[in-house]
């Protein structure tokens, strides 16, 4: 008798690429039986014709203990989120895992630690456009490695934030990522739309210190026209025998917060961006596009607001994704309901629905690897992201007949369809829609190298 029985559902092997009718069954939060036998749990749920797949790994996001943002996420299907991007993160990563230890969370997470606003605000570096001093770097340098000890899964660049950022800096924590195996995470330093050296930049990382690299949004940074560019020179690299990787949400348009340095009236120029391309979707402004007045009061009064540049070719997107070490991720981030990206709410299901049941980009034994096997192997998780015996009991139900995305801008937080059932660690999180289990999720802490260092 196991705990949970999923009956009749197609099974997908993210790692032998194959699909077979079956049953499993979940036992003390792992999966114990794989089987076309007829078996019995204390909960039984019929999977007939239904896609039934490890949970899905959602690399970059910033949920980062956000209740109502990660009940988005299980919506979606995501049983497991990468926390701590784009250079902002918390600093207490033991504190930070040893809650969810304690209360639980309603997904599973993992951390990066945060170079690029979190640690260089922590050491005193406030200037986004000046490089640390020395001594911050050395205290930057003993922080790291303590939150790698403490199970950080990676670093996290946000060099967009902090285009003062030296090379020393990026070098040295990126050494020591890469001695503890751990990946980093680059959200890379555009200076415009077409601007191909940030991208050069990253893969120099990997030369110089070893490191492996997972390249944030990339058709957020790249889709402008120049995809073809950013995807060749991945490849070149990886032919080089770099380890680079990436990952890319379902839109074009993008969201962070108006204070940034990428909205200085300077980067408005380079880039080419009007007024009327941003639309707001926090604070008293949500959903009404820049005008002059608006944006120099947010910039001067309400800099933490979020705005949304309007930009990008859609066909770029299914262009990034396709390529095979590639992942969908969500850029999610906390909101109040009613306001944020679509993202929040529908990315998952519209990469499944766009790349798989109305594009045939992919395969969905590829799109299930893609959002499952494949970040599981880039951060190490060596538990999660397969359908085997041993494994966690991180598994979801879909109905590819009718699986797709509900969220817009100005209804950004509207539920996807498809998503039928959602078991965190051997539980049952979400049920037709219903949440039934808000603590279900476990802290994913990285404690031993993803692969040898080798520099």
């Amino acid at each position: 008798m196991f705990d949970i029985v999923i009956k009749n559902g197609i099974l997908i092997d993210p790692e032998s690429l194959t699909r077979t009718n079956g049953n499993v069954g979940m036992k003390n939060g792992k999966i114990a039986s794989i089987t076309k036998e007829e078996i019995h749990g204390v909960q039984e749920f019929d999977a007939y014709g239904k896609m039934v797949c490890p949970g899905f790994i959602d690399i970059h996001g910033h949920i980062d203990w956000d209740d109502y943002c990660g009940e988005l996420s299980l919506r979606q299907g995501i049983t497991t989120t990468v926390g701590g991007n784009c250079g902002l993160s918390p600093l207490d990563i033991n504190a930070f895992f040893a809650a969810q230890e304690k209360q639980g969370f309603i997904v599973n997470q993992a951390e990066l630690i945060g170079h690029s606003i979190s640690l260089r605000a922590e050491v005193g570096a406030a200037d986004p456009l000046e490089p640390a001093t020395a001594e911050q770097l050395a205290r930057m340098e003993y922080l790291v490695e303590k939150a790698f000890e403490e199970g950080a899964c990676g670093l996290s660049l946000g060099l967009a934030y902090a285009p003062g950022s030296s090379n020393a800096e990026i070098i040295n924590l990126s050494k020591i990522a890469a001695r503890y195996g751990r990946i980093v995470a680059v959200d890379t330093r555009m200076i415009t739309g077409i601007d191909m050296y940030s991208l050069v930049e990253v893969i120099s990382i990997a030369r110089q210190t070893g490191a492996r690299i997972q390249v944030s949004h990339l058709v957020y940074q790249y889709g402008t026209g120049v995809m073809n560019e950013a995807l060749a020179v991945i490849n070149r690299a990886r032919a080089d025998g770099l380890d680079i990787r990436f990952d890319s949400g379902m839109y074009t348009q993008w969201a962070t917060h108006i204070g940034a340095v990428l909205f200085s009236e300077e980067y408005m120029e380079l880039n080419g961006w009007k007024l009327e391309d941003i639309l707001v979707i926090t604070g008293k402004y949500n959903g009404q596009r820049l005008t002059m007045d608006i944006y120099q009061e947010l910039r001067t009064h309400y800099p933490h607001t979020a705005v949304v540049v309007f930009t990008g070719i859609e066909e770029e997107i299914y262009m990034a994704l396709h390529h095979p070490y590639a992942m969908p991720s969500t850029d999610t981030g906390t909101y109040l309901p009613g306001e944020g990206h679509p993202q929040i709410a529908g990315s998952f299901p519209r990469y499944f629905k766009k790349m798989v049941a109305e594009r045939y980009e992919l395969t969905i034994m590829e799109a299930v690897r893609k959002a499952t096997l494949l970040p599981a192997e880039t951060l190490g998780f060596n538990t999660k992201g397969r359908l085997r015996e041993g494994m966690d009991g991180d598994i979801v139900v879909v109905d590819m007949q009718t699986i797709t995305d509900k969220a817009d801008f100005g209804l950004p937080n509207a539920y996807p369809e498809g998503i039928d059932y959602v078991f965190l660690n051997g539980k049952l999180a979400l049920a037709k829609g219903e949440i039934m289990d808000r603590q279900a999720g476990k802290a994913v802490r990285c404690t031993k190298p993803v692969y040898d260092y080798q520099i």
